[in-house]
């Protein structure tokens, strides 16, 4: 389809905030890549084409009018790094669009799968690195539900190309947490299948046998479940092993984030090929027992996801229940180092303003870097739309050096209701910003991160919009496998109440 411009009568320069060595771009900008004023943009995605590590495209909620609940599916696109993005409009005019979640294969073709108003989906997709998007099918036709995600089978197995997905208990076809699976390359979903334990609220992939992991917080506690023959495209996904995982604490909502979640459970799977492949990480802010704030809490399996480490805390500032660790997520970089990022409050007199904070791991998890600001502080309770929140969550994506973050801020200041306004941001996060040689440790620093002195400049650069179109592809059909046998028997969980 065509690019739908946005166009707007006020704008502003764009934001570029910086804090130290990390820099902030706006990423939803205007074609003539200004601010607009009086939108909101929030909930973001990020995908990285692997082939050229420049091109990237991120997905968001957009607001067009705070004043109203309606939104629609943008996006924004890069081809030089992150440093400017181009906003070409949104994915459909007029057509409510929630929980974007996008993703790209090992060849570089973009993925954007988005949430419609019935609760049913739509997959779309990019060949030219987000600059424009291809509909795989009418409106609706992926099924799916409320708080969907999805990965890619990038391995060079039966199951290669094949992209699965789960949600919540709030879908298009009934309730239950579901899984749907595509051998097509996302153009056609097979029926779904409820999962065992119902573990919601979270994320799923693939290890380098093609065997699928879904992580979620069923009805108590976390789980993380398996299917081993979900790669065969002639049989019937059954899920063979579910395992219950202590995370320290709860998923949360409202408190800082008053009618969305606090963070989503992120599961990853390390497919470095060296000593640590195929471990399953899982991390989520989650609120321990006895407080209502979040720490961001990590566990991994090093046996297939028999079993699960005990919790580690990856924020280092010391125990206080005023102070928030909140949208907590991380991934695995190919070398097998972890990146996490999350909101800290901890450098906040009201214990609300929020800086987006990171910490790395070498070994697998076991101790995280010394925690570093990395971006300036943003206060989270202006700039809502008719939805009091930021979103339910935030994503990057890791390479050899460092990873890719897109976020939501609210760095620009609207002066027309005299508040600032929810955007989206990318920055670039990297080892190096803690000290010349950043060390992990295994023990929590008591020392909380300085409150940070500079302040965002905006500044404005236009850029051009490219038109081309892309065209689906599909991925080639499996052959078979034995058959799994499952041996959990799942228990029943409360029906969520529908926020997407």
């Amino acid at each position: 389809m065509p690019p739908m411009y946005i166009f707007r009568l006020e704008t502003s320069p764009r934001m570029i905030s910086q804090h130290g060595p990390f820099v902030s771009y706006q990423a939803n900008v205007d074609a003539n890549g200004q601010n607009i004023i009086g939108d909101a943009a929030n909930e973001c995605s990020i995908s990285v084409d692997p082939t050229n590590p420049s091109k990237m495209a991120i997905g968001w909620r957009q607001f067009n009018n705070v004043a109203s609940n309606f939104r629609q599916g943008g996006w924004g696109y890069t081809i030089d790094g992150g440093v400017h993005w181009t906003f070409p409009g949104v994915l459909e005019d007029n057509v409510f669009r929630s929980d974007p979640v996008t993703n790209s294969d090992e060849t570089g073709t973009f993925f954007y799968l988005s949430l419609l108003q019935t609760f049913c989906e739509n997959m779309y997709q990019s060949t030219n690195g987000g600059q424009s998007w291809t509909e795989l099918q009418p409106d609706g036709l992926a099924e799916g539900g409320d708080k969907q995600w999805f990965t890619i089978d990038k391995t060079n197995g039966p199951g290669h190309g094949f992209q699965y997905q789960s949600s919540d208990g709030i879908n298009c076809s009934g309730n239950g947490v579901q899984f749907q699976r595509s051998t097509d390359g996302g153009i056609t979903w097979q029926a779904p299948i409820v999962i065992p334990n119902e573990p919601t609220d979270g994320t799923l992939d693939v290890d380098t046998n093609g065997n699928l992991f879904i992580g979620g917080e069923g009805f108590s506690p976390f789980y993380c479940v398996r299917s081993i023959n979900a790669q065969f495209g002639d049989q019937t996904p059954i899920f063979d092993q579910i395992t219950p995982v202590d995370m320290g604490g709860e998923l949360s909502g409202g408190g800082i984030n008053p009618a969305g979640l606090d963070g989503m459970l992120f599961l990853a799977i390390d497919r470095s090929g060296g000593p640590t492949n195929n471990n399953i990480y899982m991390l989520a802010s989650v609120a321990p027992p006895g407080r209502s704030t979040t720490d961001v809490m990590f566990v991994r399996s090093t046996d297939d996801g028999a079993t699960f480490s005990a919790p580690v805390k990856v924020n280092d500032d010391p125990v206080n229940p005023s102070k928030w660790h909140w949208f907590g997520t991380f991934s695995v970089a190919p070398n097998g180092r972890l990146d996490a990022v999350w909101y800290d409050t901890r450098n906040a007199a009201n214990n609300t303003d929020s800086q987006l904070f990171y910490s790395f791991s070498t070994d697998a998890g076991g101790t995280w870097s010394p925690n570093v600001a990395v971006s300036n502080s943003f206060n989270p309770f202006e700039g809502y739309p008719n939805q009091s929140k930021i979103g339910d969550y935030i994503t990057i994506v890791s390479d050899e050096t460092g990873g890719n973050v897109a976020y939501s801020a609210t760095f620009n200041f609207n002066p027309n209701n005299g508040q600032h306004e929810e955007d989206v941001y990318y920055v670039r996060v990297f080892p190096g910003g803690q000290a010349p040689t950043p060390t992990p440790t295994a023990s929590p620093s008591a020392t909380p991160t300085p409150t940070p002195a500079s302040t965002p400049t905006p500044t404005v650069t236009p850029t051009a919009t490219p038109t081309v179109t892309p065209t689906p592809s599909v991925s080639p059909t499996p052959t078979s496998t034995p058959t799994a046998t499952p041996r959990v028997t799942p228990r029943p969980r409360p029906t969520p109440h529908p926020r997407p």
